[in-house]
């Protein structure tokens, strides 16, 4: 029984070098993350389509779906019917000022009648200052004029800017009517349903880019000095009896120390103060989000 017993001992002694082994070889560990991104929507209105299911691959800029836009497309159709509206009552000043300038015309070529006769003493020239007084008179009532059609007319291209101000919102809330999808990616979490209203805000779906993984993991200070913006490491996913090598690249580095979280382990436990680091990852589709890992600061 002795025997039996300093051989399990033995095994078990083995076994814990070997998980002893395993830890040191590394450097860190941490977790996979993807970039996620909850898609909402930004218009009030019933969904009427929605081509989206959990699992599903979108491209980056594909529709997936719209809101109801009713409402907003007969709201800006009386909108250019009110521009229209506005735009006939545009004066059309060369024509109404074109009597008053046939009155000075016509009190011009008097003066010059008037002019003639002065000079051959058939005329006084009272009659000459009176038509000068009746052209001066007209050239005011002329100016005067021009200046409240102009008054009318800026005020009325103001209120046309307005309301096309008005249609460009419009324009702006039927696009959001749109459901277009934002990155490249798979669907994670479906959160409505075709025939539900929508609301701004009200989240749509989940989705993440599963194929560009990031590994964040904790490192000690003295490990700091190790690692540098677009190094390579080596990455290791852990899949229960089976670990799988990875190539990775350093895109950040924090540059302020924080408190070991629960569930990293250090290389030395001792060190309570961390460095969080990504590390961009090529996903082969076995990695998933959430799952363990660790890395190999060198690589030989």
């Amino acid at each position: 029984m002795k025997i039996v017993k300093y051989i399990i001992i033995g095994v078990l002694f083995i076994l814990l070098a070997s998980c002893g082994e395993k830890t040191i070889n590394h450097d860190a560990s941490g977790i996979f993350e993807a970039n996620e991104i909850v898609v909402s929507a930004e218009v009030t209105g019933k969904i009427l389509e929605f081509n989206v299911e959990e699992g599903m691959n979108l491209q980056k800029d594909q529709l997936v779906g719209y809101i109801d836009s009713m409402q907003l497309y007969l709201r800006k159709k009386q909108l250019q019917k009110n521009i229209r509206a506005v735009r006939s009552r545009q004066p059309e000043i060369h024509k109404q000022i074109a009597v008053i300038e046939q009155q000075i015309l016509t009190q011009k070529k008097e003066k010059q009648r008037i002019e003639s006769l002065l000079l051959a003493n058939a005329a006084t020239q009272k009659q000459l200052d009176d038509i000068n007084a009746q052209i001066t008179l007209l050239e005011k009532q002329l100016e005067a004029q021009k200046s409240s059609l102009n008054v009318t007319s800026k005020g009325i291209i103001g209120d046309v800017l307005t309301l096309e101000v008005q249609i460009e919102q419009i324009d702006d809330q039927l696009k959001k009517c749109k459901i277009v999808n934002q990155i490249d990616g798979t669907v994670l979490v479906k959160y409505t349903e075709v025939n539900e209203l929508a609301l701004p805000g009200k989240a749509l779906y989940k989705i993440a880019d599963l194929e560009n993984m990031i590994f964040r993991a904790y490192i000690t200070s003295s490990q700091l000095t190790k690692l540098k913006i677009d190094q390579n490491v080596r990455v290791f996913a852990d899949f229960g009896e089976e670990t799988r090598k990875y190539e990775g690249k350093v895109v950040w580095i924090s540059n302020k120390s924080e408190f070991t979280p629960k569930t990293i382990q250090t290389k030395d436990e001792r060190d309570n103060l961390v460095y969080a680091i990504k590390i961009a990852v090529k996903n082969d589709g076995f990695l998933k989000i959430g799952m363990y890992g660790e890395i190999d600061l060198k690589i030989e």
